[in-house]
């Protein structure tokens, strides 16, 4: 099953959580047990997992990337959003994540962002929910056993 998801963002730079968009993708799919993978198809953009219950968590993360990769640093690319591309590079087009019981194994603090780092803009993102097969194989610490 593939979801793509819509969405805008209203600043140059920011992190929006999308945990609750991507779960209710595996809600719909009725997968119990499986994958969730999240992908992003920007340049400019990325998607990563962090901390949900502190917003200074993402705050800071976008001002440390400011001080590594400013907006303005003599970038040759002439549309000149190259930060954007670099931040975009330094974090993931995509992340996957296990479901199980039909929910996103995610740890207490954790939640799934769209990061931002060329905005505002409309962006999409897509959804890919994949069951288990079944196979029959179970792996039990560590030893596959059949």
């Amino acid at each position: 099953m593939l979801e793509k998801i819509t969405l805008s963002t209203s600043k140059r730079d920011e992190m929006v959580n999308i945990t609750r968009f991507v779960q209710k993708c595996v809600d719909n799919s009725g997968v119990e047990e499986g994958m969730c993978m999240v992908y992003n198809p920007h340049t400019t953009a990325a998607i990563t997992v962090n901390e949900s219950s502190d917003p200074d968590v993402t705050a800071d993360i976008l001002i440390e990337l400011d001080k590594i990769v400013p907006w303005r640093d003599g970038y040759r690319h002439f549309e000149g959003n190259s930060a954007a591309h670099i931040k975009s590079s330094m974090f993931h087009t995509s992340t996957q994540l296990m479901v199980h019981e039909g929910r996103l194994l995610l740890g207490q603090w954790q939640a799934i962002y769209f990061c931002e780092f060329d905005g505002p803009r409309s962006r999409t993102f897509y959804v890919k929910i994949m069951p288990d097969s079944d196979s029959g194989n179970r792996c039990v610490n560590g030893a596959e056993i059949q």
